[in-house]
């Protein structure tokens, strides 16, 4: 199945509070993030948000919509972004004490979900503008009104790449079109903590050097074994779009279970979703 590359516009949202001028969100540091690091920042008087990033748990007393991740990461110099389980947002934000309240205009790409997952991205946007104030504990922030009331709560999310491990949900099939992995098959990736990236490509294994820094990333010519597998038919040439498409990788991005990989033209050359934390590497 064919996955189009939609073309992201950008509407702005005004919220609830006065919007005044500033600077364009930061990229969020990219090392990871220890759930009881937010809280320790807090005790040197310094802004204990930023930095840091956050999967929602829940919206309104209510788990999320499950496939459709939502999540905020905020960067030093009070920039704000995410997703909405939709769209990608992006803000400022003003924190003083135990209050946080959005700074400025949210700029939304604009994309068509299914109901349930619009209806939930309208929900969290609402709850955004109206927040008022915060609370932080070892592994949460919640979201508050100004009556004190939680609108969202969030759970740390981890942004290092090195130690974590994915499952191929789509890949670049080298003629400008994403495309899901094939039924009956899997294609998965962990990036160890040493440097080497090993994963299945469908039928054969491979391994590979990677290299991460910040956003950036590269990924070296991958080695596989050399089986060859008949069913289900197209499964060697996904294997040599999966591998080919690794190699064309320049940066990445973490957002709640989700990974991106793209190339320096900014197109995808695969996407994931999060398996679990690894130990180390292989």
């Amino acid at each position: 199945m064919r996955i189009p590359l939609p073309t992201s516009t950008l509407v702005l949202i005004v919220p609830f509070v006065a919007a005044c001028a500033a600077n364009a969100p930061l990229p969020v540091n990219s090392a990871a993030l220890s759930p009881a690091a937010a809280p320790a920042r807090a005790a040197s008087g310094a802004d204990p948000l930023a930095g840091s990033a956050w999967a929602l748990s829940q919206l309104g007393g209510q788990a999320p919509v499950p496939h459709a991740t939502v999540s905020i990461a905020f960067a030093p110099g009070g920039g704000l972004s995410g997703s909405d389980g939709c769209n990608r947002y992006s803000s400022t934000y003003a924190f003083a004490d135990k209050s946080l309240r959005l700074s400025g205009p949210i700029a939304q790409t604009k994309m068509a979900c299914a109901k349930t997952i619009s209806m939930q991205a309208n929900r969290y946007i609402d709850a955004l503008q109206r927040m008022a104030g915060y609370s932080l504990d070892d592994t949460n922030l919640r979201l508050l009104d100004a009556g004190g009331s939680a609108l969202a709560t969030f759970i740390a999310q981890w942004l290092s790449l090195p130690g974590s491990s994915w499952t191929v949900t789509g890949y670049n099939n080298g003629k400008q079109a994403v495309v899901s992995v094939l039924p009956g098959t899997e294609l998965n990736a962990s990036f160890g903590a040493n440097g080497r990236l090993t994963g299945s490509a469908g039928c054969n294994t491979y391994v590979a050097d990677f290299d991460a820094e910040g956003h950036a990333l590269s990924i070296g010519v991958p080695r596989t074994t050399r089986k060859a597998c008949a069913q289900p038919t197209g499964i060697m040439r996904q294997e040599t779009a999966y591998t080919t498409a690794l190699q064309q990788v320049t940066n990445y991005r973490i957002d709640g279970d989700r990974l991106e990989l793209r190339t320096a033209a900014g197109a995808l050359a695969a996407t994931m979703a999060r398996r679990e934390e690894i130990e180390g590497g292989q």
